[in-house]
């Protein structure tokens, strides 16, 4: 939700600061957890927004992402597994006034969770979940999570996982999720400024963060945010602008007659028949060929707002209903409803 959209904005308030969203519990996660970095990028960009604290609620899960609430001053709820965003969805319908956040991880969102993200998402309902991927299960101590590669050999798949790997985008962006975007824990100015746009946009927000675990599966990210592996395989996206990556910018990706893409050397097809990103394309093809280019974070992977268009949030489409019937004379509350229609007394 916007500061412009929240009906409290009106309401002149203090300028904050990110000191004024850092809550009074010690922060308890590993040294290098990349967890500390999302932290401090949500109380800075909570503090831009000109929103009241008090209009601030951060739902979480199971994980150790979801211990992000205690360390917020704001109101916040420490949900069961997987249901953070069936807790947000009903508080956000339910109160058009508050800026309602999920902090969710990739097991708690994808695996029991996965079922409430889809529809969620599909929904447009007016929340912004940040799904914190590590590839793994940290809080229970390292068993392989739907984003774990094949072949990964971890507590609960000691001779190497069989099953096929999660794409969080794909799946964001399969359900026409309104706003999709990936960025990098320790990446602050590109998190900053993507937590910025999800705050910002009107419905729901997907935000996939790459964090690595330090203890379960330390590295995982190393080809993305070491010094060459930046260079090398970070492909940002950005709108109206061709795709291009590499050292010198020398690679680029183009659509090919399948319509899906494809890396290759600019110098050989020429810039002008690279892929101009459109993160506000009509339809999510493109995106979703984007999600899939790459094969995990150890090779060339999109970075960047995959897709951001305006569609009617769930929450305005259910009270412009409500409005609807009230004019018409119908039943617009439950109570009217349980005793409308066909009703038995039973004695």
């Amino acid at each position: 939700m916007s500061a412009s959209a929240d009906p409290a904005a009106a309401i002149t308030v203090p300028a904050l600061t990110r000191k004024d969203f850092t809550g009074e519990q010690e922060v308890r996660w590993c040294p290098g957890c990349g967890d500390f970095a999302i932290l401090a990028a949500v109380q800075s960009v909570f503090a831009e927004l000109g929103i009241p604290r008090e209009k601030f609620v951060i739902v979480s899960g199971i994980g150790c992402s979801s211990r992000l609430p205690y360390y917020m001053s704001t109101y916040g709820l420490h949900g069961i597994h997987g249901r953070a965003v069936a807790i947000a969805s009903g508080l956000a319908m339910s109160r058009e006034d508050l800026s309602v956040w999920v902090v969710t991880g990739d097991g708690d969102a994808l695996s029991i969770g996965g079922n409430h993200l889809i529809h969620a998402l599909r929904r447009n309902v007016e929340i912004k979940i940040l799904m914190f991927n590590n590839e793994i299960y940290g809080l229970t101590k390292g068993q392989a999570s739907p984003t774990s590669e094949r072949g990964k050999i971890t507590k609960s798949t000691p001779h190497g996982s069989l099953d096929p790997s999660f794409n969080p985008i794909s799946v964001a962006l399969g359900t026409e999720a309104t706003f999709v975007a990936r960025t990098l824990a320790p990446d602050r100015e590109a998190l900053t400024e993507i937590l910025r746009r999800a705050a910002n946009h009107r419905g729901s927000a997907f935000v996939e963060i790459y964090q690595n675990c330090t203890i379960f599966n330390d590295g995982a990210f190393d080809s993305l945010t070491s010094p060459e592996g930046r260079l090398a395989n970070q492909i940002r996206l950005e709108h109206g602008k061709p795709i291009r990556f590499g050292r010198n910018k020398e690679k680029g990706v183009v659509v090919t007659p399948d319509a899906a893409v494809e890396i290759v050397d600019v110098a050989e097809v020429g810039e002008e028949n690279l892929l101009i990103h459109d993160e506000h394309a009509a339809k999510p093809n493109l995106a979703f060929s984007l999600s899939r280019l790459a094969g995990g974070p150890n090779q060339p992977t999109p970075l960047g707002i995959f897709w951001d268009v305006e569609r009617p949030s769930y929450g305005e489409m259910m009270r412009a209903q409500i409005e609807a019937v009230r004019a018409r004379g119908g039943p617009a509350d439950l109570e009217s409803l349980w005793v409308s229609g066909d009703t038995w007394t039973v004695e």
